[in-house]
């Protein structure tokens, strides 16, 4: 699938997803600062801000890209639902559903981790505004056995699928 039409795909395939439990859902207006979802429930008296992360199975670490601001971007109501694009296009695509505040906590403590630790040819690492939510950091970053709990392979499972996190029903 051609980049352009990768965001455009996660974000219309959660959007069936959220149909499909018969929440209330659609796209914000494009540009929306931090949403491309707003849902409710069919009351709509409970609703959800969405960002759709989308990524294709592309590069060796599996992760979606993110920002700094994301660090920050932190709503009792704001979710991320982090889509995982298959090679083969008859796969349906995993759908990890987490609130704004995990992602939050997991990009700082890991980028922190990374700055912590010694770069190419043992140089220190300097600060930037990109960041990657990874299934598991252990693939980039020498985590302590503490740390392979919180951020290694398997970390984000409980997430998978459960749109319940969402708080709709």
């Amino acid at each position: 699938m051609p980049t352009p039409f990768t965001g455009p795909a996660g974000e219309h395939y959660v959007l069936y997803r959220l149909l499909q439990r018969e929440y209330v859902a659609g796209l914000a207006p494009e540009n929306a600062p931090n949403s491309d979802i707003i849902a409710t429930n069919v009351k709509g008296t409970k609703a959800a801000a969405i960002q759709v992360k989308t990524r294709r199975p592309l590069g060796s670490d599996d992760g979606w890209h993110m920002k700094d601001k994301h660090e920050e971007l932190v709503g009792e109501r704001m979710f991320y639902c982090f889509v995982d694009l298959k090679q083969e296009a008859t796969k349906s695509p995993d759908v990890y559903i987490l609130p704004s505040r995990v992602v939050a906590t997991v990009l700082k403590e890991t980028n922190r981790i990374w700055l912590h630790q010694p770069g190419k040819n043992g140089q220190k690492h300097k600060e930037t505004v990109m960041r990657r939510l990874l299934p598991d950091y252990s693939k980039t970053l020498r985590l302590s056995d503490a740390q392979k709990k919180r951020f290694g392979k398997g970390w984000i499972e409980k997430y998978k699928e459960d749109w319940s996190i969402l708080g709709l029903d």
